[in-house]
């Protein structure tokens, strides 16, 4: 083999990097609609996803608000919320659970009963599927097949029953599943990956084996694989954009 462009995410890079050691002639372009891959500002297929929760939580603000009802939406998001972040500041969420922000179901409900008192009878909730309150335990959704990781989800459905059963208010959970996963990708995804694609053809003229495209604005530039492997990347609970979300007024159940 001449050489390989490898598509990946944080698991097909362990892989990539196990077959570079032996030898082989590698270069990886990363690749995961979670955006959990470190060295690049993000990876392609992230923004689609976004994109496609915004949109499920404009179509749900319509029948909380006619309703009155609490809305929980459970979008991916193993162990890096960037998803559900993301889409629900700009969707206008009014809590956004995500798996690097510990919370309490106390503080959900009283964010949601603050609304309430104010004369805002709705509220949309949105969680990531690997989102855990105070006790540290994740919603487990079943036993994993022989070599997976454990399956994480079902926690949109969990959530929604005890909201109701402590605020009164009647309470909808939706999971928005895979359809994250699929569909005509957004403009910047095709800008993104196009510049991936063109940087790893270059890199392998180049002879960079071992190599990760990343976009570090503005250049696309390589990374060792090895860097990339080095710590997964999460959501800093410091960063703008979760400052900024508290600003507005959003909760984070902490």
């Amino acid at each position: 083999i001449q050489a390989m462009i490898s598509i990946d995410g944080d698991g097909s890079l362990s892989i990539a990097q196990k077959l570079v050691d032996k030898g082989m002639r590698i270069v990886c372009v990363p690749k995961t609609i979670d955006n959990d891959v470190s060295g690049t500002v993000t990876t392609f297929g992230f923004d689609t996803a976004v994109q496609t929760a915004i949109e499920a939580i404009d179509k749900l603000h319509t029948t909380a608000e006619s309703h009155d009802r609490v809305m929980v939406l459970e979008v991916m998001g193993r162990d890096a919320g960037f998803i559900a972040l993301h889409s629900g500041v700009s969707g206008s969420a009014d809590v956004v659970l995500i798996p690097e922000i510990p919370w309490k179901v106390d503080n959900v409900c009283q964010a949601i009963m603050d609304r309430d008192k104010a004369g805002r009878k709705f509220a949309i909730v949105v969680v990531a599927e690997g989102a855990f309150d105070e006790t540290g335990a994740a919603s487990i959704i079943g036993e994993s097949m022989p070599g997976q990781d454990r399956r994480v989800g079902g926690i949109a459905q969990r959530l929604a029953k005890i909201i109701q059963e402590r605020t009164g208010k009647e309470c909808r959970s939706m999971v928005l599943g895979h359809l994250q996963r699929g569909g005509m990708p957004t403009g910047y995804d095709r800008l993104l990956a196009t510049r991936f694609g063109g940087a790893a053809t270059q890199a392998v003229a180049d002879g960079k084996w071992g190599q990760m495209v990343a976009l570090q604005t503005p250049n696309i530039v390589t990374v060792p694989i090895k860097e990339a492997l080095k710590e997964p990347k999460r959501v800093d609970p410091k960063h703008d954009v979760v400052q900024t979300a508290r600003a507005v007024g959003i909760s984070f159940g902490d």
